[in-house]
């Protein structure tokens, strides 16, 4: 990678953070996305000031043979669109090889909701006595099942952020975008123990600001609970992973009822197309059950 690269690619990351307002996470994703991309163009002699359509199309094929998911090709677009923006915004090149590029169709395969029995059931199993860490675990997937929060959002979350008699939770979504999160009655009173007994027995005499933290008063990590999920999943004979608590989330509140204005602000989704993809997973349960049980189908 050369010099002229490498300063091109942090002058674009500086850009996210600082102009778009882009959390550290999301301005990291772009990093790993367009390094990729980058080692491929620079097999291919190229650079970011002189790449076409074409090597866009062909990097997205290297993609596919390398068996990344529709989702991650689109995020990979994503990055690369972004990235042709800002190119033209500097005047580094003239026209944007990324204008008529169409993404796959990112939701080729759905997104995986839990039933409300496995929901029940996993929580359950989860909320078995135990450590204090091991109850702030259950109470960390309460809380996600409970309020459809992404883990980065869960795992920033500090103590001022509760509001226990209002039974809300204030939350710093994407792009620094504060919002608002109703949390039933059942998650508030785990999570008000949690806070008053187990959280001090974890901390012992540190200090920390953070509401979910480990044994050394450092805040869990994203990483962390993923591995958390992941073993607490296998216990119960489920393949669980912390999306698929949001995805139940935003799924069972459409099957209850919900309008879907309301489960967007609730996801911190900014474009309503992102939620609708929802009303999709619930209409195809809802022909899955009608093909079943109905007598003529």
């Amino acid at each position: 990678m050369t010099n002229n690269s490498v300063d091109l690619l942090n002058s674009f990351l500086i850009y996210l953070s600082v102009e778009k307002g882009l959390s550290k996470n999301t301005t990291e994703s772009y990093s790993l996305d367009l390094r990729k991309f980058q080692e491929f163009l620079l097999s291919r002699d190229k650079d970011f000031a002189s790449f076409s359509r074409v090597d866009i199309i062909d990097f997205i094929e290297r993609l596919r043979d390398e068996r990344y998911s529709t989702s991650s090709i689109c995020r990979f677009i994503s990055s690369i669109k972004c990235l042709c923006k800002y190119l033209i915004i500097q005047n580094l090149i003239q026209d944007d090889p990324s204008e008529t590029l169409q993404a796959p169709k990112r939701w080729e395969r759905l997104p995986k909701a839990l039933s409300i029995s496995d929901i029940r059931s996993f929580l359950e199993i989860s909320s078995s006595p135990g450590k204090p860490t091991m109850i702030r675990d259950c109470v960390m997937l309460e809380l996600l099942y409970s309020s459809g929060l992404r883990v980065s959002e869960l795992v920033s979350l500090k103590l001022e952020d509760i509001h226990f008699d209002a039974g809300f939770l204030k939350v710093l979504g994407k792009g620094s975008k504060e919002r608002i999160v109703p949390v039933n009655m059942r998650a508030m009173e785990k999570l008000k123990l949690y806070v008053n007994r187990h959280r001090q027995e974890i901390l012992k005499k540190k200090h920390s600001a953070y509401l979910f933290i480990t044994g050394r008063g450092r805040p869990m990590t994203r990483q962390r609970f993923w591995q958390t999920i992941k073993a607490l999943g296998r216990r119960s004979g489920i393949e669980l992973s912390p999306h698929m608590l949001r995805h139940s989330f935003a799924t069972h509140l459409l099957e209850g009822g919900a309008d879907l204005r309301s489960v967007q602000k609730m996801l911190g989704h900014s474009d309503i197309s992102t939620t609708q993809i929802y009303t999709k997973v619930t209409t195809d349960r809802i022909k899955k059950v009608y093909a079943k049980h109905h007598p003529r189908a």
